[in-house]
């Protein structure tokens, strides 16, 4: 899709605020038809502009959940072989490829401390990875 007009720009921040809009509420508010909703939503979903519906989850405390970061520094890149090992692994939220010092960003979740340590000797020792940097997160302050 190369173009994205007005409306398909308001269909798609409504759609970012809160995914679970009704299409009679989206279509209201951008002043359409249900039935043109419906179909610019399958235009967006078919062009990959938008690659899912997800639902966002405000752990409670109590389940012992420990997020945490790690910055990954490779030997050599790109890495692919260990980002398709790192995305079977349900542990691994989200991987991301930077720029500078640090190669990948990986995003995980661990159900404990020893489950985390072993989450991080497992990433430390495959055969890519030359230093791995762990930062756990203390509190998520907002998340878009």
């Amino acid at each position: 899709m190369s173009m994205l007009d007005t409306k398909d720009r308001q269909l798609l921040e409504l759609l970012y605020r809160n995914a679970r809009l009704p299409l009679k509420t989206i279509a209201a508010r951008v002043g359409l038809a249900r039935s043109s909703v419906r179909e610019r939503v399958a235009r967006l979903e078919n062009s990959g502009i938008i690659r899912g519906y997800r639902a966002e989850v405000a752990w409670p405390v109590s389940t012992g959940v420990v997020q945490v970061y790690f910055s990954v520094r490779l030997l050599r890149t790109p890495a692919t072989a260990l980002v398709r090992r790192l995305h079977e692994r349900r542990e691994f939220e989200r991987c991301c490829s930077i720029g500078g010092d640090v190669d990948l960003l990986i995003a995980a979740s661990a159900e404990s401390m020893l489950a985390l340590n072993e989450l991080r000797d497992w990433l430390a020792t495959q055969a890519e990875v030359a230093a791995v940097s762990t930062l756990v997160v203390l509190n998520e302050d907002f998340r878009r």
